[in-house]
């Protein structure tokens, strides 16, 4: 490859905690460590300890990847998320007219693919393909099962290229095996390429590899609340971060490896079986639990190895990264929310102010995150929590701070007049939210 932009390969996992990997002080299963290679990755390049997603829900954050910019500038982020009630909807999807991070680095010369979930929307009036895709794999809805690949209305959702697809196979596996073919096939182009790998791992429903073997009857109902257990969800993290190391080496075999920016994360805050240590709360809650997540950086050609940062961010700040990196502007008529993290990979020590604004329809739940301090108010109550002192939420600092609540309070305040109202016909989809995050 004669270029010299990098290629990007963005991995999303979907509902992971916190600590569930080894690098965020996660624990080992009894057959060893659950994450090695994301475990190496973030020891060769950068880890972030107070990252954030852009929403504690699946499809809003997705906007947010999507656009560089606040999900709520958008209709269907309204949904808590997209469930598969909006098939048909012309108005709850990613509009194919908005640029998008894959065709802002298409039109740059980028060859781009998704390789994964969609969950921006359902055709035809919504598409990876007509939001800067060049090729597609993977399902369109929220959750599917591994093996029939079914959605939880029962529909078949294995799509390739916009075409139905059937394909046996272990979905976290033909994602991995669908991506290091795609590497390979890059690595005879005179061109950089983008990728998103958007894992459904581990979301529900809770099977392995070896689950393939057993009765189909466990896959009968993906909402089963007697299914899984803590050992399964981390062997299905471990499925993922073999995949990944799958990737790697298709990467480091093709001579790619140095001058590919690999970045990974969660859609949200983890789930049922998640462990989310320190934190509490999870999906669906503006409380930490539900939004920090693990950010990890790996660019052997830009990135020192051993990098920790305490830069706050959010998934639009890493969409933007990705556009400065390559070298590629946003469209001047949607400028982005989101901001370049390029000086932070490049220098681990550099620290900038960065507030970060969070709302959620479900229980009217508002959040601000500046510096040390946070501003949180759900169901009506507010909250103030300093929070590098007080991970856990406990210590709620109102009455004693009323000058700065109050300051944090009209941040948020302007920062919401700024953006469109939730309408009124927005749904919450609470789906297998649990509350009940495991503590140690």
């Amino acid at each position: 490859m004669t270029n010299n932009r990098p290629n990007i390969i963005y991995i999303v996992a979907d509902d992971l905690g916190y600590a569930d990997l080894g690098c965020y002080d996660g624990r080992d299963e009894p057959w060893g460590p659950v994450s090695p290679v994301l475990d190496r990755l973030a020891a060769e390049g950068m880890r972030f300890t107070q990252g954030y997603s852009n929403s504690p829900v699946c499809s809003p954050t997705r906007f947010a990847l999507m656009t560089a910019r606040y999900q709520y500038r958008l209709r269907g982020a309204a949904e808590e998320p997209i469930n598969s009630k909006s098939r048909g909807s012309t108005t709850l999807g990613l509009p194919p007219e908005h640029p998008t991070l894959p065709s802002l680095l298409r039109g740059a010369g980028y060859r781009t693919a998704l390789i994964g979930k969609w969950h921006l929307g359902f055709g035809p009036h919504f598409g990876p393909l007509q939001s800067g895709y060049e090729e597609s794999f993977g399902p369109l809805a929220g959750g599917v099962d591994y093996f029939t690949h079914c959605d939880s209305s029962g529909q078949h959702d294995l799509w390739l290229n916009g075409e139905e697809h059937h394909e046996d196979g272990y979905l976290t596996d033909l994602l991995s095996r669908r991506t290091v073919e795609y590497v390979e096939r890059m690595a005879r182009q005179d061109a950089p390429f983008f990728v998103s790998l958007h894992y459904t791992a581990p979301h529900w429903p809770w099977e392995t590899r070896e689950d393939a073997a057993r009765a189909p009857t466990i896959r009968d109902n993906l909402f089963d609340l007697a299914a899984g257990n803590i050992h399964v969800y981390r062997r299905m993290i471990h499925h993922m971060d073999e995949g990944i190391g799958w990737i790697v080496e298709a990467l480091r075999r093709t001579g790619q490896l140095d001058n590919t920016l690999l970045v990974f994360t969660s859609d949200n805050g983890g789930e049922r079986f998640s462990d989310n240590w320190p934190l509490v709360g999870g999906k669906m809650d503006l409380t930490e639990g539900g939004i920090r997540v693990p950010w990890i950086a790996h660019w052997p050609a830009q990135i020192q190895a051993g990098g920790v940062s305490p830069q706050l961010c959010m998934t639009m700040d890493w969409s933007a990264t990705v556009l400065a990196a390559a070298g590629v502007a946003a469209h001047p008529d949607y400028p982005l929310d989101g901001v370049s993290l390029l000086p932070v990979l490049r220098d681990a020590s550099q620290v900038f102010e960065r507030p970060l604004h969070f709302r959620m329809n479900h229980r009217d739940q508002r959040a601000l995150r500046v510096g040390d301090w946070k501003y949180l108010k759900v169901d009506g109550n507010e909250y103030l929590f300093n929070i590098p002192q007080d991970e856990r939420e406990r210590a709620n600092l109102a009455k004693k701070e009323p000058a700065r609540l109050d300051a944090l309070r009209a941040d948020w305040l302007a920062w919401n007049a700024g953006m469109p109202p939730i309408p009124n016909d927005a749904t919450i989809s609470l789906g297998y939210s649990y509350k009940d995050m495991p503590q140690r």
